[in-house]
């Protein structure tokens, strides 16, 4: 690393330090669930290293900080893996108490090979597969969370914040500008530091969900947006923690609320042209078009899982209430879980919208991309355009986590695609997360059964 290392960091980087001194770097790397790991330097330190270490147990770790017997032949020794630096992601902390930087690394073995279970490194290796194949993939994600009031008891419900009225937010008001403005001191934080950070909303709506908010980001490059949804989740929770509420990104916080998906529109170019290859020269419709349509049908149901990691993952798909049931595909129609936007012919893209808030940003675009390309390797057909409303079809989809790994476990084209090794760790990991779920005795298991069985 180079004494004026900042001079070579992104525009919006530089411009956060403009009369100011750097006073720390962190170091970061997303885990499994997507969870920021690292060390925070002096800036003089930064600049003197080109790598630091880290465990490669951070890996291993389930969301409630117990393990997973994921080692290996070796066994448990935490081996320390090299952190190298991608400098283009370079971005303000602007939420800290004195100037910070934010770069993210990527996880190397000591012979300088990608650790193939680093969520960063999963995603990449999907987008080189494109990339082989002569193609580039493009995505969007949309963003759904709720800002709730401020929890600090499991055993308490969570419930909508308060909104600037002095009311909890209100359901039911999707899309309203005057429940928007309900949450503005926040909203505005967020923009304040996302601009900082030299991120680019495309839009922030009211959802259907009480104190439920969506951000859209613009459509671009799948790893620098997944690094985005990596940084957003960080700064929205900071910006909610100063107006003393919580932001959430679980899948379905609120039992009578709809759950928080991450949508994914994809579409794909052809490297050496250019063009959509969704699109033919007429702006129809192409072959490759439904085939990754078909993809998606196929193994998405496989790839499950990883697009809904947690138990309460499965809370979400509810008929009726915002969320697929089923892989139905159709244009224009909200109620299926592959959905065609109205776009033209140069903007035509597939929308995924199974994939929950709550899965890792890297991984879960990874998974999705995979599920595309193996539908345009096998180049099959996708079921019939679905009619009228999905809820009234047959739900086609794991509803827990259980049967969703049994799913994962036996793709074997969608492991390979994603890397055996990140697929054999992330089983090993979530099943042991899924196994301490069962061995926990519920509310509604003391209320009913206690005294009635």
């Amino acid at each position: 690393m180079t004494a004026d290392w900042t001079k070579n960091i992104p525009e919006a980087a530089q411009a956060y330090l403009v009369g100011r001194r750097l006073d720390e770097v962190e170091c970061i790397i997303a885990d499994l669930p997507g969870i920021a790991r690292g060390k925070a330097v002096p800036a003089s330190k930064f600049a003197k290293q080109d790598y630091f270490h880290l465990p490669d147990s951070i890996f291993y770790q389930t969301i409630t900080g117990g393990w997973g017997e994921a080692a290996g032949e070796d066994g448990f020794i935490e081996r320390d893996m090299v952190l190298k630096p991608d400098m283009s992601t370079t971005s303000a902390a602007p939420w800290t108490g004195d100037w910070t930087l934010q770069v993210i690394h990527d996880a190397f073995d000591r012979k300088g090979q990608p650790i193939e279970y680093a969520p960063r490194n999963v995603l990449k290796r999907v987008v080189a597969l494109y990339e082989k194949a002569g193609l580039q993939p493009v995505v969007a994600p949309e963003m759904e969370f709720f800002l709730v009031a401020r929890n600090i008891d499991p055993a308490k419900q969570i419930a909508p914040m308060m909104g600037r009225s002095g009311r909890p937010a209100a359901a039911r008001q999707a899309y309203s500008m005057t429940a928007v403005d309900e949450f503005g001191p926040v909203i505005d934080d967020i923009y304040d530091f996302a601009e900082a950070q030299g991120f680019e909303i495309d839009g922030i709506t009211q959802e259907g969900g009480a104190g439920q908010l969506e951000i859209n980001l613009r459509h671009g490059d799948p790893v620098k947006l997944a690094d985005e949804v990596f940084y957003f989740k960080r700064l929205i929770r900071e910006a909610a923690l100063r107006h003393d509420c919580f932001a959430t990104f679980m899948a379905k916080p609120i039992a009578e609320e709809p759950g928080s998906a991450m949508h994914i529109h994809h579409s794909v170019l052809d490297i050496e042209t250019g063009q959509n290859i969704f699109s033919g020269p007429q702006g129809g419709e192409t072959d490759a078009f439904f085939h990754f349509i078909a993809g998606l049908q196929n193994h998405l149901p496989s790839a499950i899982a990883v697009l809904a990691p947690y138990v309460n993952s499965y809370r979400r798909y509810v008929r009726d209430h915002a969320a697929p049931i089923n892989l139905e595909w159709a244009r224009d129609n909200r109620t299926t879980g592959i959905r065609v936007p109205l776009s033209g012919p140069e903007a035509r893209r597939v929308e995924n919208r199974l994939a929950g808030m709550d899965c890792n940003p890297y991984l879960g675009i990874a998974a999705s991309l995979a599920c595309g390309l193996l539908g345009l390797q096998e180049e099959e057909r996708p079921d019939k355009q679905f009619k009228g409303d999905a809820y009234e079809g047959d739900e086609d989809i794991p509803r827990e986590m259980g049967a969703a790994l049994d799913l994962f476990d036996e793709a074997d084209a969608l492991k390979e695609m994603l890397g055996p090794e990140f697929a054999r760790v992330f089983s090993i990991v979530k099943r042991a997360e899924y196994e301490e779920f069962l061995s926990v005795i519920s509310p509604w298991e003391r209320e009913h059964l206690l005294l009635n069985v």
